[in-house]
């Protein structure tokens, strides 16, 4: 199987000098009109300690200059992989406009006010399922699984304030990178990457940004 990808060219004068607003460009174009089911999915890669990886898909549900975030199960594989190494990658697959965003940053977790402004947004069902899922441990059964559920459920019916777990909370990706990778014909693709000139690990929002075209 093989696509040619038809664009128009991509190039640096098309660039906003912060990479956060041409994401936010680039975001609003998948985000209007249908195109993209669910644009604000990504593939979270981590590493564990032994080097060893995994990637996941996850919603990202902020951004802003301070960076990415998400929220998941600490005590998750990816939560304990975080906690050990906090480097992460993200993976926005924008396939229909032949895009992806790829983004290389460190991983921090969001403040408790933050993790419970949030929990609050989520529907009542999800806030149960936060604390029904001891995520990614093994279950016996999915009836097991749906039984902590129910018993949730009765404790805390619809109305009924649910308290946010204090395993679960968001993580903001603090961007070193960040690439815009556009497809053209004959694989001359674009890929135009920001990287931060203060170095690793600075300030979310801090720093100032270079850009480099890559080979595709």
């Amino acid at each position: 199987m093989r696509e040619q990808y038809r664009s128009e060219d991509f190039t640096e004068g098309d660039l906003s000098p912060d990479p956060m607003d041409q994401f936010a460009r680039w975001f609003r174009q998948v985000a209007v009109g249908g195109v993209l089911h669910e644009p604000n999915a990504m593939i979270v890669s981590t590493a564990a300690p032994d080097g060893r990886p995994s990637s996941r898909t996850v919603l990202l549900k902020q951004y802003d200059d301070r960076g990415f975030v998400f929220f998941t199960n600490y005590e998750s594989r990816k939560g304990r992989e975080l906690a050990a190494n906090p480097y992460v990658s993200l993976l926005f697959p924008w396939h229909p406009l032949a895009r992806q965003v790829i983004v290389t940053g460190t991983a921090l977790r969001t403040s408790r006010e933050e993790t419970v402004g949030y929990f609050r947004t989520r529907p009542h069902g999800s806030q149960l399922g936060a604390w029904a899922s001891a995520q990614s441990t093994v279950v016996g059964s999915r009836e097991e699984l749906v039984r902590r559920y129910e018993e949730l459920a009765a404790r805390y019916p619809e109305g009924e304030k649910v308290p946010a777990p204090p395993h679960w909370g968001g993580f903001r990706v603090v961007p070193e990178t960040i690439e815009f990778w556009q497809g053209h014909e004959n694989r001359l693709h674009d890929r135009l990457r920001y990287v931060r000139e203060d170095g690793e690990g600075g300030e979310p929002g801090a720093g100032k940004w270079r850009v480099e075209r890559l080979c595709p």
